[in-house]
């Protein structure tokens, strides 16, 4: 069975080509066609026998219906034909299995791509004579794809030579050649494997599939190319991983993103970006796919071999293996770029840190890296490239002479801050990202260091790294090669900025100690420590801060502006006093810098401890600063340096508006001296003298609170309403009414707000220091509602005091509850009979009955009751016998519905029966159920069922659900009379 286009072996596309480099060239020499000028193209072919082949060829392709090649070629053109001998159709045919003649292209596929190639040999548009050719000259076909010139021993046309040129047709001109041109669409018809397919396809390659897998670089191979790939055998990555070592026993060791890296790297060194047969190889210098590294191709013998950055060459043991996509030859070995050598030599090579624990000097160095705690022990023996300036431990007994009698080695950096200095001394000896070798160091060349800032290098007399200090360090030992970088080791520890700083420190005071070692900033020591708040440690504390000093004169300014309260800061002994003190104080402190008079500016704003802001001026007479008041201090003695800051001598304390307004209040009166400083408030300041209940030591006391102040007026009008026994607040002599007027004067306070009229709105409820509620009123004025139907009016709002605020009002407020002792409510009938004694008896048969009598009594009503007297009660008891001598004895059920019957019996339900309503017999329906009658006499009397009538003792007695009339004797309805007798 015939394989359209299949090749006969995996090299047979190579074959074809070779075929066409190795044809004889004498054959198609010695046939000459006819040179004419009256004949077209395709005519000029038929009559030269050389040329059957194509002109067959041309045939078979337009059997296709969509093929007209003949036609074409015999119009107008003009046309530039590369015309292929017999020979070379021949060739073509002799390695295509199933192909013996042109006439084996039997299939529309097979006839359309003898069309491709046909095409691949025809220039439209133009006539091109051999003199008209030109070195790398690329000439695109009717095929679309471009064919190649090269002059170089003749005439070439891809790989076939011309053998005759410049055959002139009257459509064109003719040049025969000894090769079939082959498009690249042909070839891939051909063969569909790509470079990766054949890598696969071949078993000795199996662990370069595994290397371009992993690599990633399947994709890159698989493109269009064209590639060259030398193609390292299985043997030959076996060999690579034993030179790497006992790390490397597969691909899969490559796991970091380095080793990936370089595995990527290793296999674009065997790529070339273009496709390079056999044939084409030359001897020389040839670029890779991995950037800047080259392999050179070595002539050996017939043959070549492959070198690369290493001693070993490759040997090719299989050439032009054939893809759609380039071309592979299969070598013996992996060739190694430089990358790969630098990478075998870290693999034995100690990193930076080993390389210090390997050498004794050295051995203080590793202390403090390990001390420090940073991480720099891990870094350092990590991928780099680092450059280390390694200090010897001479070096490091040295820093340690130099910071004091408290540093007697490493272990003395016990603080975190020490240790945070450790590290920046360490890091400063450190560049990161180069490896930078003594031959790569310049005089005056400047490195960054890991720590931020830069050494200097100079090679005057050596090779020297300045540093902050003013002795630079010798390197004594240079280019100590590591595996992740270079150590360069030299004789002295280098100091950043901060180093030399931190030394300077340690013998300098800190804010509080240059305080006190000031004898015109005496009082600002005492007073931070009269503050009691901290404010010595804050100080004392590792800042910056920047501190504005005033000085003892200030201090005594000071005292003088309080008054004669305050002689010395000892005065300040409240806890409000040490808090203002404190306020005052933190206005002179800035935190978190170091504010050097040069640093300020005019005008400009500084936020201070306080929270508050000072501004700075700066004029021809000095730098001030401006607080809250209207005069400046001035800046005595500027920039005293300190460990922990900067302090500027200042000839007046500053003052924020807190201690302003504490100023102010000290001048100004609080409620109570108010008060009595008011003529028409004088009957409010007697009341609160008069209800002896601390009230105007409260009132004279911090406060804040809201007073709303009665006028004499209403003080007299509150007098008028208490009636007759009440002339003057002197009549409130007993404690109940004392107790009255402390109700009455607290109705009249709010306490912890200072609540001025702006601060009011309409319908505010306001709790009082009594508990119960004010109400606002804001209809016409400011009204204050009480308890009564009256409200009260701000006559004089906002009189502010030192404690608070008052509003002069022109009525006293008068809370519910003093209203219920003024004006006790009505008591219903049960509270009536328990206010009135000789009654007592009938509350205890009320309660002793149990039938509700006292809740029912106690409700809505109304109700008309006669209540028998005590006597009344103990006339009963003696009727009934010597079993009953107390209500108590009726103890049984019965007994207790009998007393209810009884208690019934005196009740009237749903009326209110008074003295006027009793005329002539007025006959009344009980509760019990039975009637009684009220006759009208002098007294009334009563009449129950027995013959002996009740009389009416104490008529009219109002309830607020009824009324009571007290009656002499216990009436007894016939119901009981039944059951006594």
């Amino acid at each position: 069975m015939k394989h359209f286009l299949q090749l006969k072996n995996f090299l047979l596309l190579f074959a074809i080509t070779a075929f066409v480099l190795s044809c004889d060239k004498d054959d198609d020499q010695n046939t000459t066609p006819n040179q004419t000028t009256s004949t077209n193209i395709v005519e000029t072919a038929q009559g030269n026998d050389a040329l059957s082949s194509l002109v067959a060829a041309l045939g078979k392709a337009d059997e296709n219906e969509d093929s007209n090649l003949i036609s074409t070629l015999s119009g107008d053109g003009p046309f530039t034909v590369f015309a292929p001998t017999n020979d070379a159709f021949a060739a073509l045919l002799a390695d295509l299995e199933g192909f013996e003649t042109l006439a084996d292209f039997n299939t529309e596929e097979e006839k359309a791509l003898l069309a491709e190639i046909l095409k691949y040999h025809v220039v439209a548009g133009t006539a091109t004579a051999s003199t008209d050719l030109s070195e790398g000259q690329e000439i695109a076909t009717v095929q679309t794809e471009t064919v190649t010139v090269s002059l170089e021993g003749g005439v070439f046309i891809n790989d076939s030579e011309v053998i005759t040129p410049d055959v002139e047709t009257s459509n064109g001109i003719v040049h025969v050649i000894d090769k079939v041109l082959v498009p690249q669409a042909v070839l891939n018809a051909l063969n569909s494997d790509d470079l990766v397919d054949v890598v696969i396809a071949t078993e000795t390659l199996s662990v370069l599939e595994a290397a371009v897998i992993k690599a990633g670089l399947v994709d890159t191979l698989k493109s269009d190319g064209p590639f060259t790939v030398f193609a390292p055998t299985d043997d030959a990555f076996t060999g690579l991983l034993m030179t790497l070592g006992e790390d490397y026993s597969s691909l899969d060791d490559f796991d970091t993103e380095e080793e990936i890296a370089l595995l990527k790297n290793i296999l674009l060194y065997h790529v070339i970006p273009t496709k390079v047969l056999e044939a084409d190889l030359t001897a020389g210098t040839v670029g890779t796919a991995f950037p800047e590294n080259s392999i050179e191709i070595i002539a050996d013998g017939e043959t070549f071999v492959v070198g690369d950055a290493s001693e070993t060459n490759a040997n090719i043991t299989l050439t032009d293996v054939m893809a759609t996509n380039g071309v592979a030859h299969v070598i013996d070995k992996v060739l190694l770029p430089q990358a790969a050598l630098d990478f075998l030599a870290t693999i034995e090579m100690m990193n930076i840190v080993e390389t210090a624990i390997a050498t004794d000097d050295l051995s203080l160095l590793v202390d403090a890296l390990i001390a420090a705690n940073a991480g720099m022990v891990d870094t350092l023996s990590g991928d780099g490239p680092f450059t280390v300036f390694a200090p010897t431990n001479h070096a490091f007994v040295n820093l340690l002479e130099i910071l004091g009698d408290d540093y007697h080695s490493l272990t003395d950096f016990d603080t975190q801050e020490e240790l945070d200095l450790l590290v920046k001394i360490l890091t400063y000896h450190v560049v990161s990202g180069t490896e930078a070798f003594s031959t790569d160091l310049s005089d005056g060349q400047e490195i960054a260091t890991v720590n931020g800032a830069n050494v200097t290098v100079s090679l005057d007399g050596g090779v020297f790294i300045k540093d902050a200090s003013e002795n630079p360090a010798q390197v004594i030992i240079p280019d100590v090669d590591a595996s992740n970088g270079v150590v360069h080791v030299i004789d002295k520890v280098l100091l950043p900025q901060e180093a030399l700083d931190f030394v300077a420190t340690l013998n300098m005071m800190n804010i509080v100690e240059t305080a006190i070692a000031t004898d015109d900033l005496s009082l600002l020591v005492d007073a931070l420590v009269a503050a009691n708040a901290g404010l010595v440690d804050t100080l004392s504390g590792d800042g910056p801060f920047t501190v504005f000093a005033p000085t003892n004169h200030a201090f005594v300014n000071l005292l003088e502006i309080l008054g004669d309260d305050y002689h010395s800061l000892a005065d300040f002994d409240t806890q409000e006093e040490l808090d203002l003190l404190v306020k005052i104080l933190t206005y002179h402190v800035v935190s978190g810098t170091e504010a050097f008079s040069t640093d300020l500016s005019d005008g400009q704003e500084i936020a201070t401890v306080n929270g508050a802001k000072v501004t700075i001026g700066i004029n021809g007479n000095g730098v001030s600063i401006k607080d809250a008041t209207d005069d400046r201090a001035h800046v005595e003695i500027p920039d005293v340096d300190v460990s922990n800051g900067v302090v500027h001598v200042i000839d007046k304390v500053l003052l924020p508006q807190e201690a302003l307004d504490f100023v102010a209040t000290l001048n100004m009166m609080n409620i109570v001296e108010t008060a009595i400083a008011t003529d028409d408030l004088s009957l409010l300041v007697d009341a609160l003298v008069a209800a002896n209940a601390g009230l105007v030591d409260t009132l004279s006391g911090d406060g804040p609170f809201t007073v709303f102040a009665p006028t004499n007026h209403a003080f007299v009008n509150l007098l008028e309403i208490l009636g007759d026994d009440y002339h003057s607040l002197t009549d409130f002599d007993t404690q109940e009414e004392l107790d009255l007027l402390v109700k009455i004067l607290t109705y009249h306070v709010v306490s912890g707000t200072e609540a001025f009229s702006t601060d009011l709105s309409d319908g505010q409820e306001i709790a009082t220091v009594n508990g119960a509620n004010v109400i606002v009123s804001l209809d016409g004025g400011v009204f204050i509602q009480d308890a009564t139907d009256t409200d009260a009016q701000v006559i004089i709002p906002d009189v502010d005091a030192s404690n608070g605020v008052v509003h002069v009002i022109n009525k006293v407020l008068l809370p519910q509850e003093v209203l219920d002792i003024l004006f006790p409510p009505t008591p219903n009938i049960v509270e009536l009979a328990q206010s009135v004694e000789d009654l007592s008896i009938l509350v205890d048969v009320l309660i002793q009955a149990d039938a509700g009598l006292v809740e029912a009594l106690s409700g809505e009503g109304p109700f008309t009751v006669f209540a028998p007297t005590n006597h009344a009660f103990e006339n009963l008891l003696h009727s009934l016998g010597s079993s009953y001598n107390s209500i108590e004895d009726f103890d049984t059920h019965e007994e207790r519905e009998l007393l209810a019957k009884i208690l019934t019996y005196h009740v009237v339900s749903g009326e209110v029966v008074s003295e006027m309503d009793i005329t002539g017999h007025l006959r009344l329906e009980t509760l019990h159920g039975e009637k009684i009658e009220a006759i009208e006499d002098h007294p009334i009397r009563i009449s129950d069922k027995t013959h002996i009538d009740a009389n009416v003792t104490a008529v009219d007695n109002i309830a607020s659900n009824g009324i009571v009339h007290i009656i002499d004797k216990v009436l007894l309805p016939q119901e009981i009379l039944d059951l006594l007798h």
